[in-house]
Order: C-alpha cells, then sequence, then structure tokens
C-alpha cells in the first residue's frame, strides 16, 4: 500500500472507530435514560406497571378486580415506605460509626478523600430516595 494510500485507510479506519465508539456511547446513556427517567409510571417505576399489567393479562382480571388487585398492591407499597421510613434511622447509627472508626484509621489525606467519596454516596443515596417517594 502506498503512504497515500495507507493515510486515506487511516482515516476511514478511525472515522469507523469513532462512529462505533458514538454508536455504543449514545445506546448505553440512552438505555440509563429511559432506566431513569423514561420509565416512571403510576405511583413508581414502569417495571411496576408492567409486572401488573402481565399479572393482569396472565390471570385475565376483570376491570373490577385489577381495581382491587390495584389498591392492595398501593397500599402495601405504602406500608413498605412507612417502614422503610422508620426504619431507616437504626440503619444510620451503625454505618456512622463504621465511617468514624474508618476516618480513625485513614491520614489526613486519607481522610479528604473518604469524606468526599462518602458525601458523594450520600448524595446519591438520598436521591436515589427521593426517586423511591415518587
Amino acid at each position: 500500500m502506498t503512504g497515500k494510500g495507507n493515510a486515506k485507510f487511516k482515516i476511514w479506519l478511525v472515522l469507523a472507530v469513532v462512529f462505533a465508539l458514538g454508536t455504543v456511547t449514545g445506546a448505553a446513556l440512552g438505555g440509563l435514560y429511559h432506566s431513569r427517567a423514561g420509565g416512571r409510571g403510576r405511583g413508581g417505576d414502569g417495571r411496576d406497571a408492567r409486572q401488573f399489567d402481565k399479572m393482569r393479562n396472565e390471570l385475565g382480571l376483570s376491570d373490577e378486580q385489577a381495581t382491587r388487585v390495584r389498591a392492595i398492591l398501593d397500599e402495601t407499597r405504602n406500608e413498605y415506605r412507612a417502614l422503610r421510613t422508620e426504619l431507616r434511622p437504626r440503619f444510620e447509627e451503625p454505618r456512622l460509626r463504621a465511617r468514624a472508626k474508618i476516618r480513625e484509621v485513614l491520614s489526613e489525606e486519607q481522610r479528604q478523600k473518604f469524606d468526599a467519596q462518602t458525601a458523594e454516596r450520600d448524595a446519591k443515596r438520598g436521591e436515589h430516595e427521593r426517586d423511591r417517594q415518587r
């Protein structure tokens, strides 16, 4: 292959790789978007609605039965939320104790990094909890 032909091939190869990476990235981000934002349905995420629809179809529920079953599931979901709210502080205490013990082992520089990491995790946990309550 000549130098000019080799350069042309490399350009096409780079373009093909960039296109493939863009396609993969787009697909991944699209899936993430749909799982986080696009699937919100009645009182929960889209998965709940799909599972209910599947159960309704497989059992052949009438409209009245579907309404009653939906009410039971909504009531149960609310009970789980209340229980989660009640128990959350009990889980927080051991988590904070463990963090304090870990901080004692670390150097000052490591503590700063650890604190930043835990703050980031706490923020994500807070977002997750808010999403769950929708």
